[in-house]
């Protein structure tokens, strides 16, 4: 039997709880002194595939030069007809579907790149298995939330805490 891959969540955001200002920016996170990368290669390494709504893969494409998923499956969920790219496959299929299948099939774990949407969708069908959330000592007052209001409902448990200087980690899984 196929052991199920686990799609996690693995995210920095403000102490308030956002994860971009109104205007996208993430400024405010690259000025914290973190330690290293923050645990990024460590978690990276864990994953073969790659989750992201069509807003954030947008953000990537505009703000990133070198495409940051190469050696990675990268999905790219979009209500519109969109071609795939060399690094990128565009789905318009059910995410609960789509995204069952995928934590059936062999492999490491699943990320949830982003954004606050797709997280809203995944969190309503209860696909998610654990959230990864480094919080900065930031308050933003607004911007994009991490969690959008909905109609979902998680208990968690704590599988750990890091330090990482003035960030802080915290390691989530959900409750079945």
């Amino acid at each position: 039997m196929v052991q199920s891959r686990k799609l996690v969540l693995f995210i920095a955001a403000s102490l308030d709880g956002y994860i971009a200002t109104k205007e996208e920016s993430l400024d405010w996170l690259f000025s914290v002194e973190g330690e290293g990368d923050n645990g990024y290669t460590e978690f990276y390494d864990t994953v073969d595939t790659v989750l992201m709504g069509k807003k954030t893969y947008d953000w990537v494409m505009n703000h990133i030069e070198d495409f940051p998923y190469q050696n990675k499956a990268c999905y790219v969920f979009t209500r519109s007809e969109v071609k795939d790219t060399e690094h990128v496959q565009f789905i318009k299929d059910d995410i609960v579907s789509f995204t069952n299948q995928l934590k059936q099939q062999d492999g490491r774990n699943i990320w949830i790149v982003g954004g606050g949407e797709l997280l809203s969708s995944f969190m309503k069908e209860r696909l998610v298995d654990e959230l990864i959330l480094t919080v900065s000592p930031v308050l933003l007052g607004s911007g994009i939330p991490l969690f959008k209001e909905g109609q979902y409902h998680a208990n968690l448990t704590l599988k750990g805490t890091r330090r990482f200087n003035q960030f802080v980690e915290l390691h989530y899984e959900v409750k079945v």
